[in-house]
């Protein structure tokens, strides 16, 4: 299974378009070689590359900027400014949708990255990443990373 961008190859910066210096929306993925038996995907992005000061006010290790499960399985792409097919989760702002990139200190690394389960998840809209997480364990088929860099200028 992979996922890709069109919009920036993996380990290489995205551009400001998709973050917070410009029109934060999505970038477009292109999602390939699901398993056959996989009924659902799971996409998450995060950064683990916050401050101490982020850590320490929100409590937490990573920051989330997109949660979306119960993907059918047959997506092929997520395109630009769009809203995936599936259900919306929370990110650590609390907003059911994607959060853009907006490092407030350095470059940090940005994870798209996506689970092929073989089954759906119980969990109702508005889950956050770590529900999904223990949710899915056990059921995921594959996965796969994208990963994007970002530094604002």
């Amino acid at each position: 299974m992979n996922i890709q961008s069109p919009s920036f190859e993996n380990g290489k910066e995205i551009p400001s378009k998709y973050t917070c210096d410009g029109e934060g929306i999505n970038p477009s993925l292109i999602i390939g070689d699901v398993p056959i038996e996989a009924k659902s995907l799971v996409l998450l992005m995060d950064d683990p590359d916050i401050p101490d000061s982020a850590k320490q006010s929100f409590g937490i290790e990573v920051w989330d900027h997109w949660v979306v499960f119960n993907m059918p399985p047959d997506v092929k792409e997520i395109k630009e400014n769009s809203t995936p097919p599936g259900v919306l989760g929370k990110n650590t702002r609390g907003n059911m949708a994607y959060g853009s990139p907006c490092p407030p200190d350095r470059e940090h690394r940005y994870f798209f990255k996506l689970y092929a389960l073989d089954s759906m998840l119980n969990l109702a809209e508005g889950a956050m990443k770590q529900e999904v997480i223990d949710a899915m364990q056990g059921y995921i088929l594959a996965e796969a990373e994208l990963m994007g860099r970002y530094n604002r200028k």
